[in-house]
């Protein structure tokens, strides 16, 4: 249990620095033609909107980092949330945030 803490801890801080790292693609893009072209424009559009989606994927798996952690410090860690039965080691190894067995997964997609 202690490594599979660790490794969400891990994950938990790489995630939130490459957050704070760089400056930010995602802030308001300037419509002044005078200093930026029409396609430059287009590229940041583009660019913020990617940074965007990112920073809510990323936001995501933190929520799911979070929740892992409050399970494993609950003690319901490694338990399917649907059926509660144990979660194969291997899955858990795959994916730490998983909160399904596979069987349960599978049916839920």
């Amino acid at each position: 249990m202690d490594s599979m803490k660790q490794k969400l801890v891990t994950m938990k801080n790489e995630l939130e620095r490459i957050a704070d790292t760089g400056d930010d693609p995602a802030a308001v893009v300037q419509l002044d033609q005078t200093k930026v072209g029409r396609l430059s424009r287009m590229d940041a559009l583009q660019a913020q909107a990617m940074a965007q989606a990112s920073g809510e994927r990323r936001a995501a798996q933190l929520r799911e980092i979070d929740a892992a952690l409050r399970r494993i410090e609950d003690g319901s860690y490694g338990e399917c949330e649907r059926c509660e039965k144990p979660i194969n080691p291997r899955r858990l190894d795959a994916d730490p945030t998983a909160r399904l067995c596979i069987d349960c997964a599978s049916s839920v997609e």
